[in-house]
């Protein structure tokens, strides 16, 4: 009887690490499904996290598999010109000749927001978004060049936007940029 308990539990251990959660459900656990490697997920144990362990399992992408590389129809890079000095590489980015390289990227000053990157598919719609408040120039950079679409390579027409709150307070951003 003992045994077949031990069998049981051992049977749905198992089943449960097989299981793999949706994309929602894993960024629901803090979890960005499509970036997570599994080798990650067995470092938990040296930081006291194996709590989370399991599901980071289900979450993970087998470190011999290449993530899937999803690209994007259009990126908008959002930031506020009064955090430049917090964020000098993302003010580097932005001030340097590199997003003239991606014409489907819009730069947009958002009064107050830590810089994002808001990735849309071909219609428009916001798909996923990001916080780059880690990233440096280069990354920046990189990850545009993987998952921004290809399609108008050599154009240059990246936009900015001066507003993206719709207020009418054009001075601030003026005086404020940098």
């Amino acid at each position: 009887m003992h045994k077949n308990a031990i069998f049981l539990l051992l049977a749905l251990s198992c089943q449960q690490i097989q299981a793999e959660l949706t994309a929602a459900d894993c960024r629901s656990l803090g979890f960005i499904k499509a970036q997570l490697m599994c080798s990650s997920c067995d470092k938990l144990d040296d930081f006291g996290l194996d709590t989370i362990k399991p599901q980071c399992k289900q979450c993970c992408t087998l470190d011999q598999q290449p993530a899937a590389q999803r690209t994007y129809a259009k990126a908008i890079l959002e930031v506020c010109t009064c955090k430049f000095r917090a964020y000098p590489q993302i003010q580097a980015f932005i001030q340097s000749g590199r997003p003239a390289k991606f014409p489907n990227l819009q730069i947009k000053y958002v009064r107050g927001l830590d810089p994002v990157v808001k990735l849309l598919d071909a219609s428009g719609k916001v798909q996923e978004t990001l916080s780059i408040t880690k990233w440096n120039t280069d990354t920046v950079e990189e990850f545009f060049e993987t998952h921004l679409a290809k399609d108008g390579v050599g154009k240059s027409s990246y936009s900015v936007v001066e507003d993206a709150d719709g207020d009418d307070d054009e001075d601030y951003l003026r005086t404020n940029r940098i």
